[in-house]
Formats: structure tokens, C-alpha cells, sequence
């Protein structure tokens, strides 16, 4: 179990995914730049190449985890992680919210 003051401390925002392309020699992972509600764009690697083209990445809006450390991933710094849900057939759906939001604003 986690505690609610545990849970209060994870900052999830909606993003907008204003470019995905691929990383040189990685077969699954996307270099995403994001827009989240600040001064300069974040970059999030994703291992959504088997899901996802470039294509249906481009424009959407997701819903990440802005507060975690920086990680190292496909020779990129990842800024953030994106939420997705792992289907019964091992494929995964990234979080969006079904109506327009402001890239920041924050899931509660």
C-alpha cells in the first residue's frame, strides 16, 4: 500500500507531443520532444515503436509523470515517463485524456 501522502508527491501532467522520432540503432524507442507547460520543450524516450508510427505520436496529448529524476535511455536523457496501459495482448495504449487540455495542467 501506499500512503496518500506518498501518492500527493507524484506530479502528472498532460503533455502535447510536438515531435517523436526515431533513436539511431534502437528498434522500440522514440525520442519525444514535449510541450508540458514550460518555458523550454522536454524530451521523454518511449518504447512505443512496436505500438505507435511517428505519425499517430505527433499532436496528441499524454499524460506523464513531470517530476521524476532525469534517466539516462537509448544514449538520450529522458525527462519524464509517460503513462500507458499494457493490453491483454502485450501491446499498450499511451493515457490521453478524451477532451482537449492545456499542455501543464495537472491530473487530479
Amino acid at each position: 500500500m501506499v500512503s496518500y501522502n506518498d501518492f500527493s508527491k507524484i506530479d502528472l501532467r498532460i503533455a502535447k507531443i510536438i515531435s517523436a522520432e526515431d533513436i539511431a540503432g534502437k528498434d522500440k524507442l522514440y525520442k519525444l520532444t514535449i510541450e508540458i507547460g514550460e518555458e523550454k520543450p522536454r524530451t521523454l524516450v518511449a518504447g512505443l515503436k512496436p505500438f505507435y508510427t511517428k505519425e499517430q505520436l505527433q499532436g496528441k496529448q499524454i499524460v506523464v509523470v513531470a517530476n521524476l529524476d532525469p534517466k539516462p535511455l537509448g544514449g538520450l536523457v529522458s525527462q519524464g515517463m509517460l503513462l500507458a496501459v499494457k493490453n491483454k495482448k502485450a501491446t499498450y495504449s499511451v493515457l490521453m485524456p478524451d477532451s482537449e487540455a492545456e499542455p501543464g495542467a495537472r491530473v487530479e
